[in-house]
């Protein structure tokens, strides 16, 4: 009784307290649905231009790959290499010149060209700098020096592959231990020229070491061709290149926080400097696949990344990059096949080294506007972020004071 006093009357129990109303588009401010608006359009726009995008260099693989198929010292009707490439009665010739001569040749250019400018674009969208390719950046440059020495010491196929490999990772393990605990910028890329010419002497060493047969098979593979085709080697670089795929895309969401700088990836619970070493390491195994069985096919890796952000307008383009690749080495493999007078059939990578300089010469040129190297990687990296889309004023309120 004594305690019933001390706690005082009881109440009746009160109403059970009712959830909170679901949040709906009604109960928003106007200024908040303009702008849900504009990044929904944002985003629908981008989807639609990405769509167009892949849909034209598709076209222009699909093409470039059909004319491969079909011109040659025997040339083919676009309907006979149509029966050839399905195995249809009546297509013997047509199917043993298109299957056993002249697919492989388009298939490794296929699975090189999309490793090579998915590995660009991957490191030059983690490290925020358009330089930081794997063919300035030394990563390619290791891994020729590790295949020369290995065809120096006369191994041949899955041996020089791994060397490749090793070489590759290498030079990336340099480019990450000088580098310093942010694996980024300027200093990153300057190191990185570093590795590349310390392997540029590697290369030059066994060259200088080895037999004339030798150094007469290293100085073509070097030049990089896709002009000893296997299924073989397209099984190398495609198997490559679906396991990194996968990666990239179970990772895709570290990988889009490194669009931010590391503050404000690290606010929202993102590592960036271990994703960024993880990224290296996946460009690095593409690079490194790619360049075993063709050699370092010039430019392709740095150029693929810069064209297919130009071409979707943000972001890094992973996607977009791998078409990129595809399509100009397929292009670039048919001029040097066709297009060139002479007898003589230049490898691929002479003509992408001739169209990658021009490429380089416009970036060097558009970063030169900024006024010095600084402002040209952070423009860079400015184009690699996604576009913020515009937010919209808020409109006044009738009869509402703006003061505050």
């Amino acid at each position: 009784m004594t305690g019933v006093l001390a706690r005082g009357p009881v109440r009746p129990p009160g109403p059970t307290p009712r959830p909170p109303a679901a949040i709906d588009g009604t109960h928003l401010p106007a200024a908040c649905l303009a702008t849900i608006d504009a990044i929904e359009h944002g985003r629908r726009r981008d989807r639609r231009r990405g769509l167009l995008v892949a849909g034209a260099l598709l076209l222009v693989i699909v093409a470039g790959g059909m004319l491969s198929l079909a011109l040659g010292a025997v040339a083919l009707p676009l309907d006979e290499v149509v029966a050839g490439l399905l195995g249809l009665d009546g297509a013997g010739g047509a199917q043993f010149i298109v299957q056993g001569v002249r697919l492989p040749r388009l298939a490794l250019a296929l699975v090189v060209g999309a490793a090579l400018g998915l590995a660009g674009a991957l490191l030059q969208s983690v490290v925020r700098n358009p330089l930081a390719s794997p063919d300035i950046v030394g990563v390619t440059g290791g891994a020729s020096a590790a295949a020369v020495l290995a065809l120096g010491t006369g191994l041949v196929g899955t041996a020089v592959t791994g060397a490749a490999l090793v070489g590759a990772l290498v030079a990336t393990a340099l480019v990450l231990l000088a580098s310093g605990r942010g694996v980024s910028g300027a200093r990153f890329v300057v190191i990185g020229i570093a590795v590349a010419f310390l392997a540029n002497g590697i290369v030059g060493y066994a060259l200088t070491r080895a037999t004339l047969t030798q150094a007469e098979s290293a100085y073509f593979w070097l030049v990089g061709s896709v002009g000893s085709p296997s299924w073989e080697k397209v099984a190398i670089v495609g198997g490559a290149l679906a396991v990194c795929g996968l990666v990239l895309v179970a990772a895709r969401r570290p990988l889009a926080a490194q669009a931010l700088d590391d503050g404000s990836a690290r606010a929202l619970g993102a590592r960036p400097v271990i994703t960024r070493v993880g990224a290296m390491v996946v460009s690095s195994i593409l690079a490194a696949a790619a360049v075993s069985v063709a050699g370092p096919i010039a430019f392709v890796a740095f150029a693929a990344g810069p064209i297919a952000r130009g071409l979707r307008g943000r972001g890094p383009a992973l996607g977009t990059a791998a078409l990129v690749g595809a399509a100009v080495i397929v292009v670039a493999d048919l001029v040097a096949q066709h297009l060139v007078p002479g007898a003589f059939q230049p490898p691929v990578g002479l003509i992408t080294g001739a169209a990658g300089s021009v490429v380089l010469l416009v970036l060097l040129v558009r970063g030169g506007r900024g006024g010095s190297a600084g402002r040209t990687a952070r423009g860079a990296a400015t184009a690699a972020r996604p576009a913020v889309p515009a937010v919209p004023a808020v409109p006044a309120v009738p009869g509402e004071d703006p003061r505050p």
